[in-house]
C-alpha cells in the first residue's frame, strides 16, 4: 500500500487531480522547537513548560518508539547525545550500530529499551558548547512520553497547540513498530480527532503522512529539507517538492509545508535583510501554509548583520531575523527561543503566579 500512496502523491502530470486543502491559521504561529530548547535540555517536560510560560502557541515534540511500542520524545532514536546513557554501565552492552534511513549510526537506540528502562535515564543538553547554561540542568529531567506531553498541554489555562514530528517512521515500520496508527489513536483519545487548529503532525517522509491523511483529520505538515530526498522516496528531491508542481502534489495530502528557512529566504553576508524566494507565494497558491524552521538565538546560527559580539555562544538579534521572515508572509515558525518569536509578532505573554 505504501507504494500505491507514493504513486498517487508524486503524480505531477497535467492529467493528475490534486485536492487543494485550506491553509492552517494565517497568523504567524510561534512554535517552540523541542520546547524552550535554547534554555533547557530539549524534549523535556521542563522545556515544554517554560516555552508555554513564555507564550508559545505550539510545542513541538519529536516522537520515537520504545521496544514496547510507547511514543516518547527524543530528537533521534539514537540517544547518546541527549541522555546520560553512555554513563550507565548496566546498558553498556546495548551499544550497537544500525542503518537508519540508509545511514550507519552507532550508539544506543530507544527501540532497544522498554519505557521502564528509559525512565531510569536523565536528559542532557544536546549542544553544551553553545548552550552551557542549559547544560547546568543535565541529569535533572526524564524522557517524557507523548501521553505526559498531552496531559501537560491539556492542563494549561489557555489554548496551546501540539505539533509532533514522527521521526524515521519508515525505519520503525520496518522493525515492526509502525507509528502512524498508534499516534492517530492516541491523539483521537485525547480529543485531537478533528481538523482543529490545536494539533498538527509533521514528517520528512511522504507515505506516513499519506497514511495519516486517512487515519486522522488532524492537519499534516510536510517537512522539506534544504537538500536531499525523503527517506521513503529517494527519487523525489526536496528541491522538486518546493517547486510549484511539487507543492501541488504535496497539497494532495498535506495542509502545510515546513521548509528549511533558507528555502524561504537567504540572508547573505552582512546584508541587512534576507532575499526572498517565491516559495511562500507558490505554497499559498497551492493551498499550503508555510512554517519554516529553525530560528536560533546564538551568534553561531545568525547572519552576520544580526550577531552581537564575537562569541559564537552569545545571543544575537534573532528577534529581527524572525520579524524579517514574518514580513515575507509565513504562517508560523519553529524557534529555539520562544521569547524572540513572541516579541517579533508583538505578543506580550502574561503568566499568573
Amino acid at each position: 500500500m505504501r507504494y500505491v500512496f507514493l504513486s498517487l502523491l508524486l503524480c505531477l502530470t497535467p492529467a493528475c487531480t490534486t485536492i487543494v486543502p485550506t491553509p492552517v491559521i494565517g497568523d504567524s504561529l510561534i512554535i517552540a522547537h523541542r520546547g524552550a530548547s535554547a534554555e533547557r535540555p530539549e524534549h523535556t517536560l521542563e522545556a515544554y513548560t517554560l516555552a508555554i510560560e513564555q507564550g508559545a502557541d505550539y510545542i513541538e515534540p519529536d516522537l520515537v518508539m520504545t521496544r514496547d511500542g510507547i511514543l516518547v520524545a527524543r530528537h533521534e532514536n539514537e540517544i547518546s547525545a541527549t541522555t546520560d546513557i553512555a554513563d550507565r554501565p548496566e546498558f553498556a552492552d546495548r551499544r550497537t550500530t544500525k542503518t537508519i534511513d540508509g545511514r550507519s549510526v552507532t550508539g544506543w537506540f530507544t527501540e532497544d529499551f522498554t519505557l521502564v528502562e528509559l525512565r531510569t535515564l536523565r536528559a542532557r543538553e544536546r549542544l553544551p558548547e553553545l548552550r552551557p547554561d542549559s547544560a547546568t540542568h543535565d541529569g535533572r529531567y526524564r524522557v517524557p512520553t507523548l501521553a505526559e506531553i498531552i496531559e501537560l498541554v491539556g492542563r494549561q489555562d489557555r489554548p496551546v497547540g501540539l505539533i509532533p514530528e514522527i521521526k524515521h517512521p519508515g525505519y520503525f515500520a520496518s522493525i515492526g513498530l509502525p507509528m502512524e496508527k498508534v499516534l492517530a489513536q492516541q491523539l483521537a483519545e485525547a480529543g485531537y480527532d478533528t481538523e482543529t487548529d490545536l494539533a498538527m503532525i509533521q514528517s520528512f517522509e511522504i507515505a506516513p503522512l499519506a497514511a495519516l491523511d486517512i487515519l486522522t483529520d488532524v492537519r499534516l505538515v510536510q517537512l522539506v529539507a534544504r537538500a536531499g530526498s525523503p527517506a521513503d522516496a529517494p527519487g523525489t528531491s526536496y528541491a522538486h517538492m518546493a517547486t510549484p508542481e511539487g507543492l501541488r502534489a504535496v497539497a494532495a495530502y498535506a495542509d502545510a509545508i515546513g521548509p528549511d528557512k533558507t528555502l524561504v529566504a537567504r540572508w547573505d553576508g552582512s546584508a541587512t535583510a534576507p532575499t526572498a524566494t517565491s516559495l511562500v507565494a507558490d505554497a499559498h497558491a497551492a493551498g499550503l501554509a508555510v512554517i519554516p524552521y529553525t530560528f536560533r538565538p546564538e551568534n553561531y546560527f545568525l547572519p552576520e548583520a544580526l550577531r552581537r559580539g564575537a562569541d559564537p555562544r552569545a545571543r544575537g538579534d534573532s528577534r529581527s531575523e524572525i520579524a524579517a521572515y514574518i514580513a515575507l508572509g509565513i504562517d508560523g515558525l519553529f524557534t529555539d527561543e520562544t521569547t524572540a518569536g513572541v516579541s517579533a509578532v508583538g505578543i506580550i505573554p502574561t503568566t499568573e503566579d
